[in-house]
């Protein structure tokens, strides 16, 4: 299976393209367009999460389940949105933390985290697509083998990562991390429904910061413009 992947992912997952849970998965979007479907994100804009922080890049991961299933919101890229579109709510509770975490950041104008994703911030979800308006409707369909294969490779062959396990769905994938190489950090989902729950003052952001420079790394610049 020809596959467009940022160079340094393909050298990890190229393997991956030829299993059967792989061409399964093709079979089934496929069909997915062959009945009319609106599938979000775009389908070049699928892998954005790895073109936009390479293999040997990568210095925290953020994990979301699903992408987001409105119109003109997903890109590839776990908690963000196209500029021009309303901000979420779980992500402006995300950025209510970093207001009071990070000395200095102001609030964006938009949703878009490129910025983030560019700075070595991996921002992955389980699951890399959806039907329009259909939450969860790629669930079990294969994306979660080959996103858990991300996660396996980067605790396997780098070393000193930070992991941001918000929510249980993301808190389950811990088995996959090596925890004597990589950090995890835990806390509740920003989502409204828990945000208040332990999410808010878990300081994630600034704590992620002091274990990248503990290392002799540049921190992230978490500010969006």
């Amino acid at each position: 299976m020809s596959i467009t992947l940022e160079k340094s992912w393909l050298k990890e997952l190229d393997a991956e393209f030829e299993k059967s849970y792989m061409k399964d998965l093709k079979t089934f979007l496929q069909q997915e367009k062959q009945k009319g479907i609106t599938v979000y994100p775009k389908g070049s804009e699928v892998f954005n999460a790895l073109d936009h922080t390479p293999f040997d890049k990568v210095k925290v991961v953020i994990l979301g389940q699903d992408p987001y299933h409105g119109q003109g919101q997903a890109h590839g890229l776990s908690f963000s949105v196209q500029k021009g579109v309303t901000v979420p709510p779980s992500l402006k509770n995300i950025y209510k933390e970093l207001v009071t975490d990070i000395e200095g950041f102001s609030t964006p104008s938009h949703g878009n985290l490129t910025k983030w994703a560019d700075e070595g911030v991996l921002l992955l979800n389980a699951t890399l697509t959806v039907r329009a308006h259909e939450a969860g409707s790629h669930q079990g369909k294969g994306w979660e083998i080959f996103t858990d294969k991300i996660i396996n490779q980067l605790s396997e062959h780098r070393k000193g990562l930070v992991f941001l396990l918000w929510g249980r769905y993301a808190q389950n994938k811990s088995t996959l991390i090596d925890q004597t190489k990589h950090t995890i950090l835990t806390a509740a989902h920003p989502s409204p429904f828990s945000a208040y729950n332990g999410f808010f003052g878990c300081r994630h952001f600034s704590k992620a910061n002091a274990i990248l420079e503990k290392q002799g790394l540049s921190a992230i610049n978490w500010q969006i413009i």
